[in-house]
């Protein structure tokens, strides 16, 4: 009898010699154990086949561990992306709740309560912003994602600021913090501007993507882009400017601190474009964003005050074109607010689709 007899098994074996002729129990061989092989005189062969290894009991059972396996795989790798991106939003909301809590701290503690405390506000989120710009940059020794221009136009606006007033008091918030406080947040948002824009291009150089800050690269030096922003607001600002201090000097540089902010992040969202992935660093974008949402606090501000930046002549002319330099700042980030909005909800890198609002810079 062969091996594919009844109750024939992968590795058992049947012995023919059993009792009698073809049948009964056969003895052990090999140092296995032979199972018992029915002969002819107990229904001449018909014979019961218990499944093998090999059937198809064994292959499901197979098939059903390897499903159970790349199910296990699937399920921790999500498991971990999960708790990956839950670690990378919790960052990222206590980030931004010590700014809120600072906020409250310097609001209740150090202002005073005035309406002009949104000015005071701003220039925390532009503190703020260049803040996360230096922990990037020094801490991961990259400059990836970074537009030196945009540097160059922010170390000018705060440097011009300062000059104004520090010697007057003419464009100050009305509360207590203009007493000491924004003049300090003035001087540390230049010196954290000064600190990034060393990093890119001493320091970290070599991770400077030059080929994407390519803002105005036309007709000028190489990395003078920025020339085609400052030199035309600085020409306009000297023409328009509002007159509380009393002082040419003073109001101009005020104003053209004011202009130039409205247009400094240009050669930031211009680069964010040209990247062919679109993928923008959380961190980077935390620094962007943080520059918006300060700007947006003095929009708010200038909405309800923009009639007192008037002229010697009387005209409110400073005034509306304060507003609606802010309000293209505004408009020229409307995209990148929700692609960030999206990012943070998720905790997920920023990515700008290649054609956007923002393709208009």
């Amino acid at each position: 009898m062969s091996s594919g007899g009844p109750y024939g098994r992968q590795g058992y074996q049947s012995n023919p010699s059993g009792y009698g002729a073809g049948g009964g129990y056969g003895a052990p061989t090999g140092g296995g154990y032979m199972a018992p092989q029915y002969g002819a005189g107990y229904g001449g062969g018909a014979s019961y086949a218990a499944p093998t290894s090999q059937g198809s009991y064994g292959g499901d059972f197979g098939a059903y561990n390897a499903q159970e396996s790349n199910d296990g795989g699937d399920e921790k790798a999500k498991t971990g992306k999960k708790s990956f991106a839950i670690h990378a939003l919790n960052k990222n909301v206590y980030m931004w709740a010590g700014f809120f809590t600072a906020s409250l701290f310097v609001y209740f503690l150090l202002s005073g309560g005035d309406f002009s405390f949104l000015m005071t506000y701003g220039a925390m989120a532009r503190m703020f912003g260049f803040g996360i710009l230096i922990v990037k940059t020094y801490k991961s020794q990259r400059a990836t994602g970074v537009s030196v221009k945009s540097l160059q136009l922010y170390c000018l606006v705060f440097f011009f600021r300062l000059t104004s007033i520090i010697r007057h008091e003419g464009y100050l918030p009305y509360d207590k913090s203009g007493d000491w406080l924004y003049h300090l947040i003035e001087i540390m948002s230049l010196i954290f501007t000064s600190a990034a824009l060393y990093g890119c291009m001493v320091p970290f150089k070599g991770t400077y993507q030059a080929d994407m800050d390519r803002f105005g690269e036309f007709n000028v030096p190489p990395g003078a882009g920025a020339v085609y922003i400052a030199l035309p607001v600085l020409i306009i600002s000297i023409f328009i400017h509002p007159n509380l201090n009393a002082d040419f000097l003073s109001d101009t540089a005020w104003t053209y601190a004011m202009y130039l902010e409205s247009m400094a992040l240009i050669p930031q969202l211009y680069m964010f474009q040209k990247q062919t992935s679109g993928v923008v660093e959380l961190l980077t974008a935390h620094f962007v964003a943080a520059l918006g949402f300060g700007r947006l606090m003095e929009f708010l501000f200038w909405i309800y005050s923009y009639h007192e930046l008037a002229s010697s002549s009387g005209s409110r002319l400073p005034g509306y074109l304060a507003l609606f330099s802010q309000f293209v700042q505004l408009v020229l980030m409307i995209d990148f607010f929700w692609y960030y909005y999206m990012a943070v909800k998720n905790a997920t890198p920023l990515v700008l689709p290649q054609h956007s609002g923002m393709g208009m810079v």
